[in-house]
C-alpha cells in the first residue's frame, strides 16, 4: 500500500516588499563623475554602500559653495538619509576614515550614520611601504599605483593573512597577525629592499587605540543590508574606479585590485545578484585615462590639453594630469556588456561645447588589418590598435544652464542618441556642469 504523505506550505509572515537596489559604477578608467550621481541618489537612498576598493577612489561632491574631495567614504555620505555603510570588498585605512569624518564634522555635518563591515581588511602601514618600494623599483614601467597601499593589502587578504576591523577589537588576535606579518614584510624591508624595518609593538598599539576609537561603527553589514532589501528599502551601491580597471575584464596589468563591477557587489557586500535591479553605468562625453595603459583614442595634442583643462581633468586623489581622448564606444559597449548596464549616464557633455568636428570611436583595426568592434584580452596587441572613428558634427552653445534635453542643441542630442543606438542603451540622465543642479534628467528612476 502506497503511503500519501500529506505537504504543508507555510506561507511566511513577512511580506515580500517591491525591492529598489540602485548600482552605480564607472564603465571608462574611472573618473567619470560616479560621485556626483551618487550623490543625486543618495537623497532619496536608505542605504549607500561602498563595495570595494579604498581611499584610491576620489569622489568630488559640492554641497553648496563647499567643495568636498572623499577618497574612502561614500559619495553619497553628504546626502543620504539613512546609513552609510562601507561592506566588506573595501580594503579600509582606518586613519583615511578618521580623517575623512574629521573633514565632515568639521563642516557641521552629522556622521553617526557611518559604518564599517567587520569583514573589510585593513591597510596596514606596511601596505603603503610595499607599494611605495614596488613603484619606486618598476619606475618607467609603473603601473600607475597611487601608493595608498590597496594592492597589497588584497593580496594579504588572498593570501589568508589580511588584518580585518574584528580584528581591532580583539587584542590577542591582533598582535599575531601584526608579529606574523611583520615577520615576512621586515625581512622583505630589509633584505630585498634595504629599507629599516617597522616595530611590532608600536604598529600593535597605534592600531588597538584605533579599533576603541572606531569600535562603535565596526559591525556585521550584509545581514542588514539584504534585509533592508527585502524590506523594499532604497539600497545604492556605489563603485569606485571603473571596468576598464577591473582586475579580470580590464586593460590588465594597468588595472586596480578588485572588481569595481556590478558582480563586485555581490561579493563586495554580501548581497544575491538576484536582488540587483537598477544598473547605472556612468561615462563621460570623452574618454580619460590616469596613469600608464593602453588608451586607443588619445589626443596627445593641443585639443587633448585644451579638454583637459576646461574639463578640469587632475586626479582628485593624486592631483595628476589625466589622459584625454574621444569617446571610444568600443570599451564602452564592453564595460556595458560585463556590468548588465540598463541605465546609462553620460557626464560632461559641456566640456566638448566648441569643437567644431566630434570623433566617436565604432570600431579598431588590428595590426594585421582585420576591422572589429569588440575589446580585445591582449593589452600588447591593444597599443598597436588603430581606432576607427565616426565624425559627428560640434556644437558652439553653453550647455551649463540647459535642464531639459528638448533645450540642448541638436547636434548635442544627435551626439547622445548615437551613443544610444550603437550600445542599445537608454541614456536616463546627461550632465552638464560639477553642480547638482546641472543634471538633465530624461526619466526617474525613483
Amino acid at each position: 500500500m502506497k503511503q500519501l504523505i500529506k505537504i504543508t506550505f507555510v506561507k511566511s509572515n513577512k511580506s515580500k516588499k517591491n525591492m529598489s537596489t540602485y548600482v552605480v559604477v564607472g564603465l571608462q578608467y574611472g573618473d567619470e563623475g560616479k560621485g556626483k550621481i551618487t550623490d543625486v541618489l543618495s537623497a532619496k537612498s536608505d542605504y549607500v554602500v561602498r563595495f570595494q576598493g579604498g581611499d584610491n577612489a576620489g569622489h568630488t561632491v559640492y554641497v553648496g559653495e563647499d567643495k568636498f574631495v572623499l577618497h574612502l567614504l561614500p559619495s553619497g555620505v553628504l546626502q543620504c538619509r539613512g546609513k552609510c555603510i562601507i561592506a566588506n570588498g573595501v580594503v579600509v585605512n582606518p586613519k583615511s576614515f578618521i580623517k575623512e569624518v574629521g573633514q565632515i564634522e568639521s563642516k557641521g555635518m552629522r556622521t553617526d550614520h557611518i559604518f564599517i563591515s567587520r569583514r573589510a581588511h585593513v591597510i596596514m602601514p606596511y601596505h603603503i611601504l610595499l607599494d611605495t618600494y614596488r613603484e619606486e623599483e618598476h619606475g618607467g614601467t609603473q603601473i600607475g599605483t597611487t601608493k595608498k597601499g590597496i594592492g597589497p593589502c588584497y593580496e594579504d587578504k588572498i593570501a589568508r593573512v589580511g588584518i580585518r576591523m574584528i580584528d581591532l577589537l580583539n587584542p590577542e588576535i591582533l598582535r599575531d597577525k601584526i608579529e606574523k606579518n611583520l615577520r615576512i614584510k621586515n625581512s622583505l624591508f630589509e633584505k630585498y629592499y634595504g629599507k629599516p624595518t617597522l616595530d611590532v609593538e608600536e604598529i600593535y598599539n597605534e592600531y588597538l587605540e584605533i579599533g576603541k576609537q572606531l569600535q562603535e561603527r565596526i559591525v556585521d553589514t550584509e545581514l542588514e543590508l539584504n534585509e533592508a532589501i527585502r524590506d523594499g528599502k532604497n539600497v545604492l551601491f556605489e563603485g569606485a574606479q571603473a571596468l576598464m580597471l577591473d582586475i579580470d575584464f580590464g586593460t590588465y596589468p594597468y588595472v586596480t585590485s578588485s572588481s569595481p563591477s556590478t558582480g563586485g557587489v555581490c561579493t563586495g557586500a554580501g548581497v544575491p545578484p538576484t536582488s540587483l535591479q537598477n544598473l547605472i553605468g556612468v561615462a563621460k562625453a570623452y574618454c580619460t585615462r590616469v596613469g600608464n595603459g593602453p588608451f586607443p583614442s588619445e589626443l596627445d595634442n593641443e585639443l587633448g590639453e585644451n579638454i583637459r583643462q576646461i574639463g578640469g581633468e587632475f586626479g582628485a586623489t593624486t592631483g595628476r594630469p589625466r589622459r584625454t581622448g574621444w569617446l571610444d564606444l568600443v570599451s564602452l559597449k564592453h564595460a556595458c556588456m560585463i556590468n548588465g548596464i540598463n541605465n546609462l549616464v553620460i557626464t560632461k557633455l559641456d566640456v566638448l561645447t566648441g569643437i567644431e568636428n566630434l570623433k566617436i570611436v565604432t570600431h579598431y583595426k588590428t595590426e594585421d588589418g582585420k576591422i572589429i568592434d569588440y575589446f580585445t584580452s591582449s593589452t600588447e596587441k591593444l597599443y598597436n590598435y588603430e581606432p576607427i572613428y565616426q565624425d559627428l558634427p560640434g556644437w558652439k552653445e553653453d550647455l551649463t544652464k540647459v535642464r531639459s534635453y528638448d533645450e540642448l542643441p541638436d547636434t548635442a542630442q544627435k551626439y547622445i542618441e548615437f551613443i544610444e543606438k550603437y550600445l542599445g542603451i537608454n541614456v536616463y540622465l546627461v550632465s552638464v556642469g560639477p553642480e547638482r543642479s546641472q543634471n538633465i534628467i530624461r526619466k526617474e528612476l525613483f
